[in-house]
């Protein structure tokens, strides 16, 4: 009998022995993990009330558990879409920024382009009435193109301006010349002068070099902002792998399934696996800096003497001035014209000076620059780019700092002030692996995260090439270079587009001599006597309206 009770007693006492200290024999509840699990909105019918064996567990340690099949795949689940919301939430300043500032830029410039216009028919029609009512078109089709361009059209800013001047002069030189017909043939050859006579002075090589590079920079700069906007709203929107999705149920809920659902990841470990699942968005950072950089470079011309609102906004000055120095020249290119290309053919019905058209003194009145509207949208170019630059500077790095900024977050660690009092994966306690470095290639030796550092994304690479693409155009446009026209003036060297000169008189197949016009016939002596009254009505408009420009340019 002593045997036998020896016996059962052996038995007992080393079932007791191999339990683990401190631990109860009967299972621990599972109250606080149905508290919590609840309140994700989960079902409690998936979870025991008392800790049950794991060996069900796919991702969790396979020991007591609170953890069905059925909740790991759900918080598995619940993870990933808790990791997708971070990373969009983290990068929200970043999309934000470039979605308002391109909205703001965009409404600035097209709203500029309109008041500009505005400005010079209001302009036009005061000073020269119904002369510039006939011959709008001309101007109206000088803004069509500038919008075309600014909206992506496939513009030659160069070779448009260069249009408009040889449409004015057409225009101009048939006004100065009403006792004349012109054929279509002699116009041609009326602005083939254009370069050598200078009839509207320096206004023309001034403002090509001004509008060009003041264009270049503002649509480039846009569409900078337009690029920036898709690849930081592509880039936030992730796609975790299979071993990030594991990676990131063993992190976030794993403890659950412990039984510790109030204790928090470490820090450091948060840092490795967010490390491997955006390993190939801070490949992104390389190429996003440059884009942030040149972003800004392109930024100074903005605000510099080419910035695009102090060009267009004395636009119509400037044409006027160009139109007042043909008129003020007009009988010395007259006669010069006639020179080179032959003594123009009478009207069919002469007119005298009564009958002319209306000169420009009509209806003449000056214009009040308090008229004029100082600024777009609301706002001006200045402040528009102050506020771009800084918030520029602050999306540096945005990428490869996105593991820091969400690992930051209390709601996400334990933060780095309780290192021993957090989830390290396996139980609670200091998490001791090393941090890795940012980027896929470093991710080989990541204990948390399973990368396969010999497959890129091809999204994010393709985003890497749009960035690339970008930033060599936005380099191009703060150089003067048009991405699309090479040729852009370049106002250092005064090279034209093509033409291989601009400050100096460029030669060409006819050669003006310096000698007297030609001796008229008598029968056309009152014809040109009417012209050239014409002509001292023009003059002397011409040095009312040079007043003002003088007057505008200099307030």
């Amino acid at each position: 009998m002593p045997s036998l009770i020896g016996a059962v007693i052996l038995p007992l006492s080393g079932l007791l022995l191999s339990l683990p200290a401190g631990a109860d024999v009967k299972a621990r509840s599972c109250g606080e993990v149905r508290q919590a699990y609840g309140a994700k909105g989960f079902s409690l019918a998936d979870i025991p009330y008392q800790e049950i064996a794991g060996e069900h567990l796919r991702i969790c340690p396979q020991e007591y558990t609170c953890c069905t099949t059925e909740m790991e795949d759900k918080l598995s689940q619940q993870s990933k879409l808790e990791f997708e919301n971070l990373v969009e939430e983290t990068s929200h300043f970043v999309r934000t920024t470039f979605v308002s500032r391109h909205k703001k830029f965009d409404e600035f410039f097209r709203e500029l382009l309109e008041n500009a216009e505005k400005s010079l028919n209001d302009m036009f029609v005061r000073t020269y009435g119904m002369l510039y009512m006939q011959n709008s078109e001309v101007f109206q089709d000088l803004f069509t193109e500038l919008k075309r361009y600014y909206t992506g059209g496939n513009v030659n800013l160069e070779e448009m301006l260069n249009d408009f001047w040889a449409r004015l002069l057409e225009r101009m030189f048939q006004l100065i010349n009403p006792q004349y017909h012109f054929s279509e043939d002699y116009l041609e050859c009326v602005s083939k002068y254009t370069d050598q006579l200078k009839p509207f002075g320096d206004v023309p090589r001034k403002l090509k070099i001004q509008v060009t590079r003041a264009f270049i920079a503002a649509r480039t700069f846009v569409q900078g902002l337009t690029v920036g906007r898709e690849v930081a709203n592509r880039v936030s929107k992730v796609s975790p792998t299979p071993g990030c999705i594991r990676a990131l149920m063993k992190m976030l809920y794993c403890p659950y399934c412990r039984g510790l659902p109030a204790v928090r990841p470490c820090n450091n470990y948060c840092l490795n696996v967010m490390k491997g699942c955006l390993a190939n968005q801070a490949d992104l950072d390389t190429e996003w800096n440059l884009f942030i950089d040149a972003m800004l470079l392109v930024a100074e011309r903005l605000e510099g003497p080419f910035n695009i609102e102090s060009v267009m906004d004395p636009i119509d000055v400037k044409i006027s001035e160009a139109i007042m120095n043909m008129q003020e020249n007009s009988m010395q290119v007259s006669a010069k014209v006639f020179q080179g290309c032959g003594q123009p053919k009478p009207a069919p019905a002469l007119r005298s000076a009564r009958s002319a058209p209306e000169n420009f003194n009509t209806r003449f009145r000056p214009y009040n620059p308090e008229e004029r509207p100082t600024t777009a949208a609301g706002t001006s170019l200045d402040r528009l780019v102050t506020d771009i630059k800084e918030k520029l500077k602050l999306s540096k790095k945005v990428w490869s700092a996105l593991p820091y900024t969400i690992c930051k977050d209390e709601s996400v660690t334990a933060g780095t002030s309780n290192e021993e009092e957090c989830w390290n994966g396996h139980s609670k306690a200091r998490y001791l692996p090393e941090i890795m470095n940012d980027g896929l290639t470093n991710q080989i030796n990541n204990p948390e995260v399973d990368v396969d550092i010999t497959r890129p994304d091809t999204f994010i690479r393709q985003q890497i090439m749009a960035l690339r693409v970008m930033t060599n155009k936005l380099k191009n446009a703060y150089n003067g270079n048009d991405v699309n026209f090479q040729d852009t003036s370049d106002e250092a060297s005064g090279s034209g587009s093509g033409s291989g000169c601009m400050d100096d008189v460029c030669p060409t197949e006819f050669e003006f001599v310096t000698t007297e016009a030609p001796a008229v016939d008598p029968d056309r002596r009152e014809v040109d006597s009417s012209a050239a009254q014409l002509g001292h009505s023009l003059l002397s408009a011409s040095l009312v309206c040079i007043t003002l420009a003088l007057q505008r340019l200099y307030r």
